[in-house]
């Protein structure tokens, strides 16, 4: 009888890896290893072979990073996505990527079957599990690793059991998480939302007492909400989150190390690196704060909120969040200019803003010469602008 296949989302690490064998005994599936690149993955056909290793009957590198940020991270940027005002949501983003992949691959091979290694304790399980769901209800998605049980060490003895040699070690105290948007750095010391966190946990940032004692400025220029270009040269969308993660880091900025609210209702400390999407995301607010009227400016917030709370929670896919994408789009017409960012020891602000869509008009701004506002309205317009309340006194004082 033939068997049932199942594709499993596979990042070449212990959990995933052990995956393969532990579905083929528990289930019997065929499976089929898919690894998607979203940035900054390392010895990707060492990697494809590993899942050869661990037994998987194909093993397939989805390359998808300019996909990542042009149609996910970019859309989240035209949101200035931050998770309770800190998290750029790389792993959030990368989740509705990777389940769609997984789901068209699955269309490839005829799978009933998609797993993936995610824990019970964490979000990226109802990220992948929902996206998976919202784009083919007929799937069944599986996640073995809320149900096994075991521990990294014991992981490895699962493998080792059953000849399965793979160059992984019980040393490693973190578990990581990264793709262009950022890096995660969990567990080990970092659990202890008391202790600092150890150097060797950051990979990509210096630490800000560390960096140049120098200042640095650089010039980032949108279009219509999208970043194109660095110091006026043009640049595809990786290169241009590369270098800025590389700015970033050199001057010790993009650390975020805070308590967070996770879906399943736990607090966890997280640790990230974010130099590039957090820079993009200062900038880009910096660019509407420029260009929006006051109405679209505080109204747009709300959305932006909302639709950050979508994506943390793994409704990327969802009905309100194809709504709210549509009306960031639109409003991000004349979101165009460029931004001015300095970094200096572990900071990074706005010195200058321009766009040829500038609602800024010196004339009514300035207390000099040339001043054009009419300050005889003033008067009038603070009579009407206080009357409800200065009713509402009139009344309740009389009483």
């Amino acid at each position: 009888m033939e068997k049932e296949r199942c594709i499993l989302a596979y990042s070449g690490g212990l959990d995933t890896s052990a995956l393969v064998p532990y579905m083929q005994e528990k289930f019997g599936y065929e499976i089929v290893c898919a690894l998607v690149n979203v940035g900054r993955m390392k010895d990707l056909e060492s990697l494809r072979l590993r899942g050869l290793t661990a037994g998987a009957i194909e093993s397939v590198v989805i390359e998808a990073e300019e996909e990542f940020l042009t149609d996910y991270a970019f859309e989240a940027l035209k949101a200035n996505a931050l998770y309770e005002g800190k998290y750029p949501l790389h792993s959030a983003l990368s989740r509705p990527l990777i389940s769609k992949k997984m789901v068209e691959l699955a269309h490839q091979w005829g799978a009933k079957y998609i797993a993936h290694g995610c824990t019970a304790k964490g979000n990226d399980q109802v990220r992948m599990d929902v996206s998976i769901r919202c784009l083919d209800p007929d799937i069944t998605v599986l996640g073995p690793a809320r149900e096994w049980g075991m521990t990294r060490p014991q992981l490895l003895d699962y493998l080792a059991e059953r000849g399965i040699d793979l160059p992984l070690t019980k040393k490693n105290p973190y578990s990581i998480d990264e793709n262009l948007w950022g890096r995660a750095i969990e567990c080990g010391e970092l659990e202890d939302p008391w202790v600092a966190p150890p150097a060797d946990a950051y990979q990509f940032t210096v630490d800000p007492a560390d960096a140049p004692d120098e200042a640095e400025e650089i010039v980032v220029s949108f279009e219509k909400g999208i970043p194109v270009a660095i110091d006026g040269q043009k640049m595809g969308p990786v290169e241009l989150v590369e270098k800025l993660d590389i700015i970033g880091g050199k001057h010790g900025f993009g650390r975020v190390d805070m308590v967070e609210n996770r879906l399943v209702g736990i607090k966890s400390r997280e640790t990230y690196e974010v130099a590039g999407s957090l820079a993009l995301i200062k900038a880009h607010k910096e660019l509407e704060d420029l260009v929006f009227t006051r109405e679209l400016s505080r109204f747009k917030l709300g959305v932006d909120q909302r639709l950050t709370e979508l994506i943390y929670e793994g409704l990327w896919f969802s009905p309100l969040a194809y709504c709210l994408r549509s009306f960031i789009t639109e409003s991000q017409k004349h979101v165009t200019g460029d931004v001015r960012l300095k970094y200096y020891k572990g900071n990074c602000w706005a010195a200058g803003r321009r766009s040829p869509y500038s609602l800024y008009d010196t004339n009514l701004a300035t207390y000099g010469h040339g001043d054009t506002f009419s300050h005889e309205s003033a008067k009038g317009f603070i009579q009407l602008w206080g009357l409800p309340v200065e009713v509402y006194a009139r009344k309740h004082q009389a009483k």
